[in-house]
């Protein structure tokens, strides 16, 4: 336990930066929120599904809902059942267990139902593919409308893939 405590006061607190003022992309995200109101007018749900992932894009769509990006202050809100929502957001590779899960999730989910592939590894199987316990990118399982790249995405452009979906479905 001390040898521990003596690397950590060696190394110190690694962590990054933050991000100069002017980099912040504020005004993009501003620009997005007023695009994302306009469409919607009420409001979308969301049900984020894990079929398999590092956790890396979910720690991305957990940020889309910080106070910095706000998504629930446009109205955009995450459920947990599939019965409620209207968009299903789909990340990692669909494992062999996880295939069936997502066939009810989908079932479940009323018309008219958009789904998302979020990361690499839910357009196209990342770099699990597929194998004896992957079936690989989402699309292989239920159909997708939008897939939004990214290992992981950063939470701009997540609001960016749904903002497309919705600006081609509006």
């Amino acid at each position: 336990m001390l040898r521990i405590l003596k690397r950590i006061a060696q190394t110190g607190i690694r962590t990054e930066p933050a991000p100069p003022r002017a980099d912040l992309p504020h005004e993009e995200s501003l620009r997005i929120h007023r695009e994302l109101l306009a469409i919607l007018g009420d409001a979308l749900t969301i049900r984020q599904v894990d079929a398999g992932s590092c956790n890396g894009c979910e720690l991305e769509i957990h940020a889309v809902n910080n106070p910095y990006y706000n998504l629930e202050g446009l109205g955009i809100r995450f459920v947990a059942s599939p019965r409620h929502a209207d968009m299903l957001l789909v990340t990692g590779p669909v494992s062999r267990h996880m295939a069936e899960a997502l066939r009810r999730v989908y079932a479940a989910t009323p018309e008219p139902k958009l789904v998302v592939a979020v990361g690499d590894c839910g357009c196209d199987g990342g770099i699990f593919g597929e194998g004896y316990a992957s079936c690989g990118r989402v699309a292989n399982v239920i159909p997708v409308d939008f897939e939004i790249p990214g290992c992981p995405p950063p939470p701009l452009e997540i609001m960016r893939g749904i903002l497309t979906l919705l600006r081609s479905k509006a």
